[in-house]
């Protein structure tokens, strides 16, 4: 099916960990953008009888909480300790949650009044090579000790596949260093859909 011609501009939202990538995401929702993230697909991709199957068969059903369903801590604490089981689910989920966000922005395109832009949250993008599904791309930065300080542990040692923020900050077309208000969030958020709706 060819690509709808009204198809809201894609901007993409990424960053280190504990920059605040869900907040500014949340602070685009509050300005009228219709989000989507790529934890909340996974979330729901977890529990789809086919994608659970396979991480089970591949990981035992010690990765299963008191519910029956995968436990993501348990997954996480697997695969950050084996790099061929982390390749492992990274293939599996990386495609069907590509697939999820393209048909979602589909969708946008396809209804009455379309929404100018949309946003997603794509905490892989650049070492996944997905900013070329996107027309815009923002980074969320913040001091280490900041993140630290939201993450209640350092970062160092979660960000050692990450492409350094320096990189991310030369590929982006718009940055924010995210350690003031909700307030200053809300307004960037509001910049950047002003500027890209009119161009």
């Amino acid at each position: 099916m060819p690509e709808s011609r009204t198809r809201p501009v894609a901007v993409a939202i990424t960053g280190g960990i504990g920059a605040g990538k869900s907040e500014l995401l949340r602070a685009f929702a509050r300005q009228g953008a219709p989000t989507i993230s790529s934890d909340e697909i996974v979330h729901v991709l977890l529990r789809q009888p086919g994608v659970k199957e396979l991480i089970v068969e591949r990981f035992g059903e010690r990765v299963l909480d008191d519910d029956g369903e995968i436990s993501r801590g348990r997954v996480a604490e697997r695969v950050f300790r084996n790099q061929d089981d982390l390749r492992w689910l990274e293939e599996l989920l990386h495609p069907r949650v590509i697939a999820t966000y393209l048909r979602w922005r589909e969708q946008l395109g396809e209804l009455d009044d379309p929404p100018a832009l949309c946003v997603t949250e794509v905490p892989l993008l650049y070492e996944v090579g997905g900013e070329t599904r996107f027309d815009a791309v923002v980074v969320v930065t913040a001091a280490p000790e900041v993140r630290a300080a939201r993450l209640g542990h350092p970062v160092s040692d979660r960000e050692t596949r990450l492409l350094p923020i320096e990189q991310k900050i030369a590929k982006a077309d718009f940055v924010y260093e995210n350690e003031g208000s909700l307030d200053e969030l809300d307004a960037f958020a509001s910049d950047v859909i002003a500027t890209l709706s009119r161009s």
